[in-house]
């Protein structure tokens, strides 16, 4: 593997970089304290060609690589969670997934507005009492002549509020279990839609997250995304590709955070020198250095195996898992640094705490890939990219 940036690749991450150090930085601490979103920031990252950047030119995108995408998330997630979810959401969870899964029709209507970021795009799979458990979910969709009319709600919805379109995955036969789910575009503007913000959240205020109501929304069949009872498959290979997004994302707020605490150190003195002198504080960043590096390492494989057109659900998940949990710990690191003003918002770390804590949540909990990563280990789960590597004893099993 190459591990250095291609020129486009370059060009790319000095642009967004410009882009976040412009538009975001200067106004994400007042955004935060104010729960304020601001939808301009999606028309100027469509003006970049930012909303589609792995998405093929001929629907409209970019056509750049997975890590180009990894790059750009990376970047925006530097200047705050909430940018980089959007883009996780938009391109991970719902265009990459039309692009895989849709037809032609399909393409030219959703995702060709969609990779321009003329439509924002989001994704319908959780409920209230379905998360990790995905065939828990209460959903329905029944076929009505050309139609199927869909009832149920959705949470923890990003872009609830913003989006044009929306992935939804309700049960077309609940006897089937999981097999009995499919997926659906719905539009906003069909009737029986609606939406609402969750106040209160602990982190990522800027961003828009909440509930979608779905009362007797009638979706015409042409918008049913593959086969009946295909929705799981769908699901589970959208969350391959916006588990990717957010491992990428996690690099970004481990750079933040290294770029805060190194400022500060510079600038605070104890006992008469700087506090980057002090041994325990250079622990702490020599371990954000590490845990940069090697998440990065992990995102870049998985975007090679994306690019390679190889399954990658084994090290998309492990890059997801640990790159959340190694982001979660810089941001603590960098409060611990800062002392009693990494407590208040006069420096960002704190925001940086606060949004860390949810990507270890979302997209799978850090449970759930634990879990997944001791099945590939013991077996339980089959990969034979993996297998092949493997010693002979182990693949004699």
């Amino acid at each position: 593997m190459n591990f250095e940036l291609s020129e486009e690749q370059s060009m790319l991450q000095k642009m967004v970089r410009q882009f976040v150090d412009k538009e975001i930085m200067p106004y994400i601490g007042d955004w935060d304290a104010n729960g304020h979103v601001d939808v301009d920031i999606f028309k100027r990252l469509a003006d970049l060609n930012l909303m589609g950047v792995c998405i093929p030119e001929e629907y409209g995108g970019s056509g750049m690589d997975y890590n180009a995408l990894a790059i750009v998330c990376e970047e925006l997630e530097r200047g705050d969670t909430a940018f980089r979810t959007a883009v996780s959401v938009h391109t991970g969870l719902n265009s990459m997934t039309l692009l895989q899964w849709g037809t032609e029709e399909q393409k030219q209507k959703y995702l060709v507005p969609q990779a321009k970021g003329e439509k924002i795009a989001a994704y319908g799979l959780t409920e209230p009492n379905a998360g990790s458990d995905v065939k828990e979910i209460q959903t329905t969709a029944v076929k009505d002549g050309d139609d199927y009319i869909l009832n149920g709600e959705k949470t923890w919805i990003s872009l609830c509020d913003v989006a044009d379109h929306f992935l939804v995955f309700a049960y077309t036969d609940k006897e089937k279990k999981h097999k009995g789910i499919s997926a659906f575009i719905v539009e906003r503007t069909m009737p029986g839609f609606s939406s609402k913000a969750i106040k209160g959240k602990l982190g990522i205020r800027a961003g828009n997250t909440g509930q979608i109501f779905m009362d007797n929304v009638r979706v015409p069949k042409e918008n049913l995304i593959g086969e009946e009872g295909e929705g799981f498959k769908i699901a589970m290979s959208a969350l391959d590709n916006g588990r990717f997004t957010v491992a990428a994302g996690a690099c970004g707020t481990i750079m933040a955070c290294l770029e805060a605490s190194l400022a500060y150190c510079h600038e605070r003195k104890t006992f008469g020198k700087e506090i980057g002198k002090h041994q325990l504080v250079q622990q702490m960043l020599a371990n954000m250095e590490a845990n940069l590096v090697m998440s990065r390492l992990l995102v870049f494989r998985a975007g090679e195996q994306k690019n390679k057109g190889v399954r990658n659900t084994r090290e998309t998940s492990l890059a997801k898992w640990q790159s959340c949990n190694f982001a979660n710990e810089a941001a603590n690191d960098a409060v611990q640094i800062h002392g009693a003003y990494g407590y208040s918002n006069e420096y960002p770390v704190e925001r940086y705490l606060r949004n860390s804590k949810a990507p270890v949540i979302y997209e799978g909990t850090r449970e759930i890939h634990t879990i997944m990563q001791a099945e590939y280990v013991l077996g339980y789960r089959e990969d034979k990219a993996i297998r092949q590597m493997l010693p002979a004893w182990r693949n004699e099993e």
